[in-house]
């Protein structure tokens, strides 16, 4: 696995794109209100991707049409003293989505074999053994009834130096600006390294990676959106059937 093999740009009239991943967006809605209705499935979205990939911005453009009731939104920080007392899953375990819900990790479990790899936070014996975990806790998971969508937004070194300068030029973006980032930018083929081989060793039948080129915003919503479609559609949900309403009236 070489990420250096797959384009970080995808091809496309931007209008027409835009206008087809509108159509998409209002799909999403209205699979996530099925879903919700149903309320029989699971759905985990993880989004991974170097700083400035996108994360934000692909679930606040994918998933604006859908409804806060049955969606949720986790980002895992640095660990807290307690987080740390347990194992690496077990906080994340207590946020994946329960029936009707549709969860998505902007971040996620995969920071145990990236973050912890490229600052050797653990000795390279224990987070080897991460990957088998991580499948055997996904398959636990798809077993149950979650599907499991993880999308890694790929974008060139040079496109996240371009997005780096343009939050130090523009005011309104500055907030987003931490001197981390540029100390996690020059680790950049160390965490290329990292993500191939997580790619690589996690991407099962259960739960596939699908690599997006992130460099053009407008494509990276329109390829996560279509994803997001075909997998809600596949599910083939119902809505359940109604109460006995026969002889009610409303008064």
């Amino acid at each position: 696995m070489r990420l250096a093999g797959h384009p970080t740009t995808a091809e496309g009239d931007k209008a027409r794109t835009v206008e087809r991943t509108a159509k998409l967006v209002d799909r999403i809605g209205e699979l996530q209100e099925l879903l919700y209705a149903e309320h029989e499935r699971k759905v985990l979205i993880i989004l991974q991707g170097m700083d400035t990939s996108g994360k934000d911005g692909t679930v606040r453009k994918v998933l604006r049409e859908t409804s806060p009731q049955g969606v949720r939104v986790v980002s895992f920080k640095k660990p807290s003293e307690v987080e740390l007392d347990h194992d690496y899953l077990w906080r994340v375990h207590a946020q994946v989505p329960g029936r009707g819900e549709l969860v998505v990790f902007n971040r996620s479990h995969y920071e145990d074999v990236l973050v912890v790899r490229v600052h050797s936070l653990v000795p390279k014996i224990v987070w080897k053994k991460r990957y088998d975990h991580i499948n055997a806790f996904e398959r636990m998971l798809a077993d149950e009834g979650t599907t499991i969508l993880k999308f890694f937004l790929h974008i060139s070194r040079e496109e996240q130096r371009e997005r780096l300068q343009a939050r130090l030029d523009d005011p309104t973006k500055r907030w987003k600006f931490e001197h981390g980032d540029l100390a996690e930018r020059r680790l950049w083929d160390d965490y290329m390294r990292a993500y191939e081989e997580v790619l690589e060793k996690t991407s099962t039948d259960w739960a596939p990676w699908t690599i997006v080129p992130a460099d053009r915003k407008f494509m990276r919503d329109f390829l996560v959106a279509g994803a997001v479609v075909k997998a809600l559609e596949k599910l083939k949900m119902q809505y359940p059937d109604p109460p006995d309403v026969e002889g009610v009236i409303v008064e």
